[in-house]
């Protein structure tokens, strides 16, 4: 059962809200037979502030759950009622890459960020990205979204992630003991909370280049308060990676 939040809607004096609107069970209702678009998701969620809290608490949600149940059931599974970050994030994670700009690790390439249709994601990989004495976390990470033929810089790729219950896991508290320092500058593109660069603190392990596909010194990725990962790197030529996994 959905319990009703009492929201006045303060949009704007024009706004339909202020005149009455649909139920949350009726709106639930609509979207479940839409598949829970996660376009009109965010169209709804631009027409008033009651709309955006609807769909901040329900259908980010119910989408998330719908694209990926068996993450969502597990990432749920140690009894938390919400995901790090909120469902807004998790549901854009899913969906969106962020693409790069000028200025960061790559300095000569801009690549915008846009959605994508669908994306892997696996804990198996996320074993990869962990030290030896993080193994005991879980970490979902995506296949690289590519983007080829990039100038000097070759084949680049980008992956994201999330972990399971991050204030509890090993990762951060590494992070906090080597007094790893968060990016003065830098937030995360889905939640917008700082984060850490595992390159800058020596928490990228040598599996994660193999699992990548990548150059071993190309890759970078940082982890936010929220635990969602964010990672590029250069990916190797197919028949490159071909002698490398048979070697």
């Amino acid at each position: 059962m959905i319990i009703t939040k009492q929201y006045r809607c303060i949009h704007s004096a024009s706004c339909l809200c202020t005149k009455g609107h649909l139920t949350e069970e009726v709106i639930f209702l609509v979207f479940n037979q839409l598949s829970w678009n996660p376009k009109l998701v965010a169209t709804l969620s631009c027409v008033c502030k009651w709309f955006d809290d609807l769909a901040k608490r329900v259908l980010w949600k119910e989408f998330c759950k719908t694209r990926a149940p068996k993450m969502m059931l597990d990432l749920q599974s140690s009894g938390s009622h919400s995901i790090d970050g909120n469902w807004r994030a998790l549901g854009k994670l899913l969906i969106y890459c962020s693409g790069c700009d000028k200025g960061g690790f790559y300095n000569n390439i801009h690549i915008p960020g846009h959605f994508v249709y669908k994306t892997r994601f696996s804990k198996t990989s996320g074993k990869s990205f962990l030290l030896p004495e993080c193994k005991t976390d879980i970490l979902y990470v995506s296949d690289p979204c590519e983007h080829l033929d990039q100038g000097d810089e070759g084949d680049v790729g980008f992956f994201r992630g999330i972990f399971k219950s991050f204030a509890a896991s090993k990762v951060r508290k590494l992070l906090i003991n080597r007094s790893a320092p968060l990016h003065p500058t830098g937030v995360c593109p889905y939640c917008k909370a700082k984060w850490w660069n595992m390159l800058q603190a020596k928490m990228i392990p040598a599996s994660a280049r193999s699992r990548l596909g990548a150059y071993g010194d190309s890759i970078e990725y940082c982890v936010c308060l929220n635990g969602h990962v964010l990672g590029i790197c250069t990916l190797l030529p197919l028949s490159d990676t071909d002698d490398a996994s048979e070697e």
